[in-house]
């Protein structure tokens, strides 16, 4: 079924159960504003901040919020890294073409030199802060991150020149156990740990993803508990289940989401795991 048709037969402005949904149907918790606003207030002396926590818990959700409230602020300029694997040669490429510095990749020295000279010119005759924000940054090498917390700072590291973002799962945390990374880890002026959501927390964001996309009552409570149920805990995993829910039930012209669906829809799944396990107690 077409996108189209599947919000029509709804009345929903878009499907709430996918990831790229607008950024006004995108939950903004406590903790999340908390945190965007205290990254607010550190932008303007520059420095490092954390996201981090297990996946599934929200953790690119809560940047891409920063991103649409750092966005917004006139004096600020916000970059995004797209490749948090590269080496450094890469990384100064990508560096190179979101802040607007020709750089050449081989001559690492005119390229920090180079990066540093706009920051500051930026900062100290236009006010203009540079912020990067880098999502999965677990995958960085650790080369790569301990040049960019040199790059960041100068005047002895009393002076920050950028506003870096890290953003990854609990392997950035061990990153950071790493000798030469352990400088970085205590320069992390702002955190936001994630864990894994309550109940309460579940079904806040599912009442909320429906309403923002125009249909409170697309799924009955008994439904919403039971997914609740099986999520444990994880945003992730609720927001895939009910998206596949939503999609069985527009292939059969459902007028609404509830537990007969679910049971339809997943009840073959546990039954193949309960057969795994014979066959492996057999084995024994």
């Amino acid at each position: 079924m077409n996108t189209k048709k599947l919000l029509g037969l709804y009345g929903l402005k878009w499907n709430p159960f996918l990831p790229d949904i607008p950024a006004e149907g995108l939950l903004v918790t406590a903790g999340i504003e908390d945190f965007a606003w205290r990254v607010e207030n550190l932008v303007h002396d520059g420095g490092f901040a954390l996201i981090t926590g297990e996946v599934g818990t929200g953790k690119s959700v809560a940047l891409r919020i920063l991103f649409q409230r750092l966005r917004a602020l006139p004096e600020l300029a916000v970059g995004v890294l797209t490749r948090p694997q590269s080496r450094t040669a890469d990384f100064y490429r990508e560096l190179g073409e979101i802040f607007g510095v020709l750089l050449t990749p081989r001559n690492r020295w005119g390229g920090f030199k180079a990066l540093r000279e706009r920051w500051k010119s930026h900062v100290e005759s236009s006010l203009l802060r540079p912020v990067l924000l880098i999502d999965e940054a677990q995958e960085m090498v650790p080369e790569v991150l301990s040049e960019l917390r040199l790059l960041a700072s100068a005047n002895f590291d009393s002076t920050s020149y950028l506003t870096a973002v890290l953003c990854g799962d609990t392997r950035l945390m061990e990153l950071f156990r790493h000798a030469e990374l352990v400088p970085l880890g205590s320069r992390i002026r702002t955190r936001l740990v994630l864990d894994y959501a309550s109940r309460e927390q579940l079904r806040e964001l599912l009442i909320h993803a429906m309403t923002k996309a125009g249909n409170r009552k697309l799924m009955t409570t008994p439904l919403m508990d039971t997914l609740v149920e099986h999520s444990a805990g994880n945003y992730r995993v609720l927001m895939t289940m009910a998206g596949e829910l939503l999609m069985a039930a527009a292939a059969r012209e459902a007028t609404e989401l509830d537990e007969k669906l679910y049971f339809e829809v997943f009840q073959s799944q546990p039954r193949r795991r309960e057969g795994r396990s014979t066959t492996k107690a057999g084995r024994r």
